[in-house]
């Protein structure tokens, strides 16, 4: 197979001429694959065979070569329906090919399987047999076209993003699932404040409460593949913060890695604030600001030392758990976990008896 990557850019014009007469006898036509290594038939000139005609014709050196400044070869090449425009940069006819895309189907999200179809007049000849699937895939992959040597690089990816080019397919399939589960639980569940639960085989029905955009969104099964596979949360911790958020819940060490920043990041609020000791009424529940303090500007002297991350949190259960039931404290991080809540002055045996809910 070697040979399907040679090219016949040296040979004689006359015989180059002849394996393109014999495809346009056996097609009707000129548009040739954008790979297409000569069959081992009679037809075609035996020099040819086996070699790649569209990779020699559609090359800028056959073109300055052969054809350049000879008006008769370019007359002849038109009588059979040469496609000229495949001469100008493949990135041409990649931008081409993704507005005509987006006009047939109102996004560039292309499947990574799609070639631009033949024979399909919406589509210019030129593009026809355009891997565009993999020509995205490599582009927002490996930066095809766009690395930063070239100096067309910036306005080539101002021409991808005036279009709707989809950087990131993981983040914007993230967003979709956060909106869906959001949704579900004002909808379904009439609230959005508490736990969200999405039966498995739940799937959006066509209904005027819900986008049309999600008609038919597998809400369930996004949940199953979260919680089992780390769909969408895998190497992006901080999307679990926001799935918490909504009321989505993973069980498991992702749930509790989670929790347990929201523990050591409270402690150490409250740590500071009561002269390094961590000595927390088991009923303290980190405040929110009252009205006065919530209007002051974030970064004054009376701004309220709670992040509003934080408001909420059970900490005193939370650190009474730790302290009782090992809570947080089991597995290959436990020795740090302890180390870290040492260093906040937790008090790991509090004097027994009832005690002042204060601070």
């Amino acid at each position: 197979m070697s040979s399907y990557y040679s090219n016949g850019t040296n040979f004689p014009y006359e015989l180059t001429i002849q394996a393109l007469q014999a495809f346009y006898n056996e097609h009707s036509h000129l548009v040739l694959p954008r790979r297409y290594p000569v069959p081992n038939t009679a037809c075609y000139p035996s020099i040819w065979h086996g070699l790649d005609l569209a990779g020699t014709v559609y090359n800028m050196r056959w073109w300055q070569e052969h054809i350049k400044e000879q008006p008769d070869r370019v007359s002849e090449l038109n009588k059979m329906g040469f496609v000229w425009e495949r001469l100008q940069p493949e990135w041409n006819l990649i931008l081409e090919s993704l507005i005509m895309y987006k006009a047939l189907n109102g996004n560039v999200l292309v499947p990574s399987n799609f070639t631009v179809p033949h024979d399909d007049d919406r589509w210019s000849k030129a593009c026809w047999g355009i891997s565009l699937g993999n020509s995205v895939y490599k582009i927002r992959n490996r930066g095809d076209h766009l690395s930063g040597n070239n100096p067309n690089a910036f306005s080539r990816r101002k021409q991808l993003d005036a279009i709707g080019f989809v950087w990131d397919v993981q983040e914007l399939r993230f967003t979709k699932f956060c909106i869906a589960l959001q949704l579900f639980g004002r909808i379904e569940q009439h609230h959005d404040t508490i736990a969200v639960k999405v039966p498995s085989q739940y799937i959006v029905p066509r209904s005027s409460r819900w986008p049309n955009e999600l008609w038919g969104y597998r809400l369930g099964e996004r949940c199953t593949q979260i919680r089992q596979k780390e769909l969408y949360i895998k190497g992006h911790p901080h999307r679990l913060k926001i799935l918490a958020d909504y009321g989505f819940y993973i069980t498991g060490g992702s749930n509790n890695n989670l929790r347990w920043l929201e523990v050591v990041h409270a402690a150490a609020v409250y740590s500071q604030m009561n002269n390094n000791s961590l000595d927390v009424p088991s009923k303290f529940v980190v405040p929110a600001p009252p009205r006065r303090i919530a209007s002051l500007v974030v970064g004054s002297d009376d701004a309220w030392p709670w992040p509003e991350c934080l408001w909420g949190v059970p900490l005193g259960q939370r650190l009474r758990d730790i302290r009782v039931k090992g809570n947080y404290l089991k597995g290959k991080n436990s020795d740090a976990r302890r180390q870290q809540l040492d260093a906040l002055g937790f008090n790991w045996e509090p004097k027994r008896g009832r005690r002042c809910q204060g601070k």
